[in-house]
C-alpha cells in the first residue's frame, strides 16, 4: 500500500482546510536542517526548542537522555511534537555517538553552539550541506565528548554580562538565520515528494479520532 493510496482514503475524514494546511506546511518543511537535544533535563527548555522547530519548519529533532530523561511540557511545546519527527538515541553514554555517527551517515555536518575559539558565526556558517545543530544543557553546555566530534562551532554574538543564551533562544537565533539564508540559497532544501507523502498519511492519523483502527480495517479489506 503506497502512501499515496492510504491517504486519498483518509481524506474522506479530513477538512479541506486541515489538508489545505498540510500542503502549506510541507511546502516549508526541510531536514536540511536538524537539531540534536544533548541531555537537557528541562522539559520547558526542550519543548521550546521543539515549538521553534515547527515554527521554522524544521522536521527532524535528535534527542539522547544519557543522564536525563526527555520530557514534553505540552504548555510550551503548544502541540509542536506532534508534528516532528523525533529520533531518540538511548538514555547511555553511547548515546551521542550513536546519533553522531547515524547523521554523518546520512551526510550531516555536526554543528556544535558553543564559545568555541575556533567557532564562526552563523552568517558565516557553510550550508551547502545539511546541518545538524547540537544544543547542551544550560548548567552545563555540550559533553566534552559531543564538542570533541563536532564537524564545525558557531558563536552567537552577545552583547551584555551574561555569558550565554538560553537554549530556547539560541535555538531560536540560529534557525530563524539559516532557515533564511537557505530560502535565499539555491540549495535544494525542500523535502522529497516521498517524504512528503509518508508525513501526509502520519499527520492525517494523528488528525482522526481511532485512525489506527480505521487504517488496520481498510487494510485488511485491500490487501
Amino acid at each position: 500500500m503506497t502512501p499515496e493510496r492510504l491517504y486519498d482514503y483518509l481524506k474522506q475524514f479530513l477538512t479541506e482546510d486541515r489538508m489545505s494546511l498540510f500542503e502549506s506546511v510541507l511546502d516549508q518543511r526541510t531536514r536540511h536542517l536538524t537539531v540534536v537535544l544533548e541531555d537537557i533535563f528541562q522539559p520547558h527548555n526542550a519543548s521550546a526548542v521543539l515549538r521553534s522547530c515547527d515554527c521554522f519548519g524544521v522536521q527532524d529533532i535528535h534527542i539522547t537522555e544519557a543522564n536525563n530523561d526527555y520530557e514534553v511540557n505540552k504548555n510550551v511545546a503548544m502541540g509542536a511534537s506532534k508534528w516532528l519527527t523525533l529520533h531518540r538515541h538511548g538514555q547511555d553514554n553511547m548515546a551521542i555517538d550513536r546519533c553522531f555517527h547515524d547523521l554523518k551517515s546520512s551526510g550531516y555536518s555536526i554543528v556544535a553552539t558553543t564559545p568555541h575559539s575556533n567557532g564562526v558565526s552563523l552568517h558565516e556558517l557553510d550550508i551547502s550541506k545539511p546541518v545538524a545543530l547540537v544544543f547542551g544543557t544550560e548548567l552545563n553546555g555540550l559533553s566534552e565528548k559531543a564538542i570533541q566530534q563536532a564537524d564545525q562551532y558557531i558563536t552567537i554574538p552577545m552583547y551584555g554580562f551574561t555569558e550565554s543564551y538560553n537554549i530556547s533562544v539560541s535555538a531560536a537565533l540560529c534557525l530563524y538565520d539559516l532557515k533564511h539564508r537557505l530560502m535565499a540559497s539555491d540549495q535544494k532544501w525542500n523535502l522529497s515528494e516521498n517524504e512528503k507523502a509518508e508525513l501526509r498519511v502520519e499527520w492525517a492519523m494523528k488528525s482522526i479520532r481511532s485512525s489506527d483502527l480505521i487504517v488496520e480495517r481498510y487494510l485488511a479489506e485491500n490487501e
